[in-house]
């Protein structure tokens, strides 16, 4: 199922069929439905939309090179653990 999605995800359209007869399709949502969802889950107060985007430097270490080791998710799941 993952690998549809994907596919789904990547823009293409998936019809799915019962013994060779096309019974329902599967669409990527397009910008407007994605926002309108997005925008009743504001209403909603499930979900606080960003300020300003995250920079690229967030996602790296402080000798600049990807956390490859993982130890920002070391880090989160230990706060985690604490309860924090």
């Amino acid at each position: 199922m993952s690998r549809f999605l994907d596919a789904v995800k990547g823009g293409e359209e998936l019809v799915i069929t019962d013994r060779g007869l096309p019974i329902a399709r599967i669409v990527p949502l397009g910008d407007k439905d994605r926002t309108a969802k997005r925008q009743h889950l504001v209403r909603a107060g499930l979900l606080q939309p960003a300020r300003k985007r995250i920079p690229p430097a967030f996602f790296r270490t402080m000798n600049g090179r990807p956390d490859e080791g993982g130890a920002v998710l070391a880090a989160l799941l230990e706060e985690r653990r604490e309860g924090r």
